[in-house]
């Protein structure tokens, strides 16, 4: 995970809200990648599962790896 910089105290609390979530949901992600564990999503109306493998790959394209 990224650390953040103190200058985001400064910032209104719903976006420091948003930023602390998509930190959070980066490092479940993460993790199941990790783990080796499938990751279900909600997508186009039903839920989805996305393997392991998705999820690192996915995972790198987001680190830009």
């Amino acid at each position: 995970m990224s650390r953040v910089p103190k200058s985001v105290l400064r910032l209104p609390l719903e976006k420091r809200a948003e930023i602390a979530f998509k930190e959070a949901v980066a490092g479940v992600i993460d993790e199941h990648a990790r783990l080796g564990l499938p990751l279900y999503i909600w997508r186009d109306g039903k839920v989805v599962g996305l393997s392991a493998q998705e999820l690192r790959h996915d995972s790198a394209v987001r680190q830009g790896k």
